[in-house]
């Protein structure tokens, strides 16, 4: 597998986000691929934070990205 800091993510209406490590799975989980959005996320955020800072960078990552959207 290649060297890869990316994950797939989803936001809902309340704010809240999940987390996928490939698109593939989150098909599996019943996800609409065109709700994913996928995230670089830095390396050492990727390598050694917590799953609540990888969500949280994620959460502002979309909020500023998708803030024209609703």
């Amino acid at each position: 597998m290649a060297d890869n800091n990316a994950l797939f993510a989803t936001r809902f209406s309340d704010g809240s986000v999940s987390l996928y490590i490939d698109e593939e799975y989150a098909i599996e989980r019943g996800v609409d691929p065109a709700t994913l959005t996928r995230i670089e996320i830095p390396r050492d955020l990727f390598v050694s934070g917590t799953v609540q800072e990888i969500r949280e960078y994620v959460a502002l990552y979309l909020e500023s990205h998708h803030s024209g959207t609703a």
